[in-house]
């Protein structure tokens, strides 16, 4: 097998390095590529060094540019790596204007696409993300969803069951993994005081809106809290040009981290806010509580779990949340112990086995459907004498999803069905 990975920001580096491992451990060579869309140094190649990987094979070098002309120059540089490589499969992870690349330059090509991350959705089309998100999942050949919400949501825009895995997600695998490192090298810790609160900062939404980043630029003022902030190059940019950089200079501005050292300050935080979707779950993870500078997440599962709270954008709400979150000692402690719900680290070593599986068996391919006996049908029905009891695998048809008490349930092969219980189905 012959993959081809490709991974272009530090979150997509963070979250494919356990894949990379173990497609390394089993000795299988892939073909390791970026597009450059963070094309500064220490946004990039330092997580290289920290994480203990590779250079890539190829750089595209895309850099800064508008969202078409990102995502148009990486997919020209794409097809000719593709057509030059002929990989088995075409991995990506995520939901940036490279994964949206990747997955439309794999299936122009008829090369199947494996979306790792899969089914994530904030319902919010203001974000370029969550097109990019919906896109490369309909791209898809393999798509592996964190959670079994994150599945459904594909299932209910007619993704077939037997494409999507429920794998949990690798950012619990590259957390475990990398805190244990950071703790024996990085020195970050002594330079700040024992308590603090981290921020970032880097989403367009918030930081190329003057009312919007002056909103949160006022609440940070207010907060009488030690607060750490790596800034992020782009949002210091913003921040210079809107004249509100001077307002911040109290609080402990930083350049931004290397990976190793920003998870061991992440981890020993009093909490974190955030308008990113991958620290949301990191902070879980870590038993962080996270305050979220957004008014949607595609990360519901932290609200849910209650380690998370969205705190929209405006100052006043922002604020409030905040005193909330610190001072209401009940609601801390509940965050603090929020159960991780996206898996138990071993992530990394499932994708990678069910895309050698699938391999073997021939099922990485885009194939067209054969309607000459018939179309396929979605249909309910309700679980009878006859279907209570039997395994979700040994039926004649394919089950869409389970409802049972007005909960949608995901057809895991081996559930059983029970009286009561509607299905929804799919056969010609």
């Amino acid at each position: 097998m012959k993959p081809l990975i490709v991974a272009s920001t530090r979150p997509e580096l963070i979250k494919l390095s356990p894949v990379m491992r173990e497609f390394d451990r089993r000795g299988v060579k892939y073909v390791f590529v970026t597009t450059g869309q963070h094309y500064d140094k220490l946004l990039f190649k330092t997580f290289i060094d920290d994480l203990e990987l590779r250079e890539p094979d190829y750089d595209i070098k895309v850099g800064s540019g508008s969202q078409a002309y990102q995502t148009s120059l990486a997919m020209v540089e794409l097809e000719k790596i593709m057509e030059g490589e002929k990989p088995d499969v075409t991995i990506a992870e995520g939901d940036t204007n490279s994964v949206l690349s990747t997955s439309l330059a794999a299936v122009k090509l008829h090369m199947p696409f494996a979306h790792v991350e899969a089914g994530l959705r904030s319902y919010d089309r203001n974000m370029p993300e969550e097109i990019n998100r919906i896109l490369a999942d309909h791209c898809s050949e393999a798509l592996f969803a964190p959670t079994e919400k994150a599945a459904l949501n594909l299932i209910n825009e007619a993704i077939p069951p037997k494409k999507i895995h429920i794998v949990g997600n690798t950012v619990v695998d590259a957390t475990l993994q990398n805190l244990a490192i950071a703790r024996r090298k990085s020195r970050i810790l002594e330079k700040f005081p024992k308590e603090y609160l981290v921020l970032t900062l880097h989403r367009a939404e918030n930081v190329d809106s003057y009312k919007t980043l002056k909103g949160i630029v006022d609440a940070l003022t207010k907060i009488k809290e030690n607060i750490i902030f790596p800034v992020h190059p782009r949002t210091e940019k913003m921040l210079q040009k809107f004249k509100l950089l001077d307002r911040l200079k109290k609080k402990f501005l930083i350049q931004p981290l290397g990976y190793l050292d920003f998870i061991l300050l992440l981890s020993r935080a009093k909490a974190v806010l955030t308008d990113s979707g991958g620290i949301q779950e990191e902070a879980v993870i870590l038993k962080v509580p996270c305050i979220t500078l957004r008014n949607t997440t595609e990360r519901p599962e932290t609200v849910e779990a209650g380690g998370n709270v969205l705190a929209g954008v405006e100052g006043s709400r922002i604020l409030e949340k905040v005193d909330l979150v610190l001072n209401d000692r009940k609601l801390y402690k509940k965050m603090r112990r929020a159960k991780n719900p996206f898996g138990d680290g071993k992530t990394g070593k499932r994708i990678v086995k069910i895309l050698l599986e699938k391999h073997e068996k021939g099922e990485l391919e885009i194939s067209s459907p054969d309607f000459t006996q018939g179309f396929w049908k979605r249909e309910f029905i309700a679980v009878d004498s006859k279907l209570h009891g039997k395994k979700i695998r040994n039926l004649n048809f394919d089950v869409l999803k389970i409802i049972e008490n007005e909960r949608e349930k995901y057809p895991y092969e081996d559930a059983k069905l029970k009286r009561g219980q509607v299905i929804e189905i799919l056969r010609r």
